[in-house]
């Protein structure tokens, strides 16, 4: 399974619980040094909590899946 497959599914597991906070995340990029681009969106793009969310919640569920991925990042798309 290609890393882009493996970051889906993972995203794809964490996914319900943005909805139900009226959030969404989506897979940007995957850096070349395994650094995972997310853009957060919905009520998640001005969250107070989202740092949070990314590091306890979106980053934790991506290194299950790909332990190799050294960071997930919340990036802004123009």
């Amino acid at each position: 399974m290609e890393y882009t497959d493996l970051v889906e599914k993972a995203l794809d597991e964490i996914r319900p619980y943005l909805k139900a906070d009226g959030g969404d995340i989506e897979l940007v990029e995957i850096t070349d040094d395994l650094v995972v681009k997310v853009q957060l969106k919905g009520a998640c793009v001005d969250c107070p909590m989202s740092y949070q969310t990314m590091k306890n919640g979106v980053e934790q569920v991506v290194k299950k899946v790909l332990p190799q991925v050294k960071s997930v990042e919340a990036i802004e798309v123009e």
